[in-house]
């Protein structure tokens, strides 16, 4: 496996992908800055694309087109990932943030959760601090 690390960003909003890859590409932290980011729009994309790439990361968003980004991380959470691929780490993206709206993100299987809107320094931070160096 290479050093570079992976995120699939789970997004329907351009302006939120755009905002995001850009904060990321500047980034202080040089294996956020370094990671390549694979897109995303609806719970299907994701599927496919965690279907055939092996990531470290997902930013994933709970409200999308075709459902809750939490139906993802539940199969994530219940699911055996293949032998050479660990289980990517989980974080919940959402305007949605009341207690139990951060509660269920967590019990669904996400490992951290990042409430909308949000300053640049805690997204980084968010990322580095679940990419292993």
């Amino acid at each position: 496996m290479t050093d570079r690390r992976r995120i699939l960003l789970v997004e329907d909003e351009e302006l939120n992908r755009m905002l995001v890859k850009a904060v990321l590409s500047r980034a202080g932290v040089d294996a956020v800055r370094n990671a390549e980011l694979v897109d995303a729009t609806t719970l299907r994309e994701a599927r496919d694309r965690l279907d055939d790439t092996e990531v470290d990361l997902i930013l994933l968003d709970l409200n999308l087109p075709d459902g809750n980004g939490l139906t993802l991380a539940r199969e994530l959470k219940a699911g055996d990932p293949p032998p050479d691929r660990p289980k990517p780490v989980v974080v919940a993206v959402t305007a949605s943030v009341l207690p139990q709206d951060q509660k269920a993100a967590l019990d669904a299987g996400c490992d951290d959760f990042l409430d909308k809107p949000y300053a640049a320094a805690d997204l980084v931070a968010t990322v580095a601090r679940h990419l292993r160096p």
